[in-house]
């Protein structure tokens, strides 16, 4: 997707990624392909409750560890790091 006036540009693992303004992490890292986390056994995890309850969503943010990505709103520029 180009960007447009409502959109916005960020990265996922170092992946641009154009997304509509309003749309939170997670959704940018389902739509840039990226597994929000790994378990402890090595297995893909992604958003289970979408409301910041399980906690499976967790991913880096701008450096920021363990941010609940279903809770947060993308940002031009954010960098989103999930391994």
């Amino acid at each position: 997707m180009p960007e447009t006036a409502d959109s916005l540009t960020l990265a996922v693992n170092g992946v641009a990624v154009t997304v509509k303004n309003g749309t939170t992490v997670a959704a940018a890292m389902l739509i840039a392909g990226a597994p929000t986390r790994r378990s402890v056994t090595g297995e893909p995890r992604g958003p289970l409750c979408g409301m910041g309850i399980c906690f499976e969503c967790r991913t880096t943010i701008d450096g920021v560890p363990h941010q609940r990505s279903c809770q947060i709103l993308c940002t031009v520029g954010m960098d989103v790091r999930t391994s």
